[in-house]
């Protein structure tokens, strides 16, 4: 049997990590811009270069040193002892500004892994919704037949295809992770899609929960392993979307989509 199983099986050592938070990057540049392309009813985003390479904002910086040090003051608990990362610049810089305002040790690396990287949306990127129903229809239609959670553009993903890499991730986390305190740093439809997937939900719950609001820019959503939960014990959700106290800290609150306009799905 690999070794990996072996640690899963092992009563000494649970098949996940003790804590799981999952955070979405801070308020990004593409955020701000999406929001003004939207009030000034553009087609597109004015935001050159990459989607990849898009920074956190002035603001989305002071969320990720608030959401450092509300950490660091016990807010959570326990700081993380392991932190992956989206390798999109705006998740990169949110893990870097957390773990440097005290969020995990200052040597702890933050390990960049790519299925955790942003859904891909194809010819849609940078498109407003009206952007979208005015250049794409053709999309815009199959999208209204297919729901998000099955639609794939051209040269995307549909929220299924980002489930099935992020599958894969759990179950590196599993492997060399068990016991340990882990923190993910990514987007919001990733955010969403590992509920679906720890929680074993289906279409219509994830898209309920979609539906009921955008996940805040640097928000928390954190589990913790139970050994009562099914027959060997699993992750159990503590707390969805929670951000920073206002009384720990006057960072004001952000949640719209990521850069595309199709970000939630």
């Amino acid at each position: 049997m690999p070794k990996g199983i072996d640690l899963a099986m092992n009563n000494d050592h649970p098949p996940w990590p003790s804590h799981l938070w999952i955070v979405r990057h801070g308020q990004s540049a593409g955020n701000v811009a999406r929001d003004a392309a939207h009030e000034a009813e553009l087609d597109r985003i004015a935001l050159e270069g990459r989607d990849v390479d898009v920074p956190l904002s002035d603001m989305g910086e002071e969320q990720a040193k608030a959401l450092g040090q509300w950490f660091a003051s016990g807010g959570m608990g326990q700081l993380p002892v392991v932190i992956l990362s989206s390798p999109y610049r705006r998740a990169v810089q949110t893990a870097e500004l957390f773990k440097g305002a005290g969020g995990a040790a200052k040597d702890e690396p933050v390990c960049i892994d790519e299925r955790l990287r942003e859904k891909e949306f194809g010819i849609l990127n940078g498109l407003t919704t009206g952007g979208v129903a005015k250049l794409e229809p053709q999309q815009a239609a199959f999208r209204q037949t297919l729901g998000k959670f099955y639609h794939r553009p051209p040269g995307g993903e549909s929220w299924c295809d980002v489930i099935f890499r992020l599958r894969a991730l759990m179950d590196t986390v599993s492997l060399h992770y068990p016991g340990q305190r882990v923190i993910i740093f990514a987007h919001q439809v990733v955010v969403l899609c590992l509920r679906y997937i720890i929680e074993n939900m289906d279409e219509a719950q994830i898209l309920d929960i979609d539906s009921a609001g955008d996940v805040a820019n640097c928000s928390v959503t954190e589990y913790r392993f139970d050994p009562q939960a099914g027959r060997r014990g699993n992750l159990v959700l503590q707390r969805y979307n929670v951000v920073v106290p206002e009384d720990a800290h006057d960072v004001p609150v952000t949640d719209a989509p990521d850069l595309p306009a199709v970000a939630r799905g």
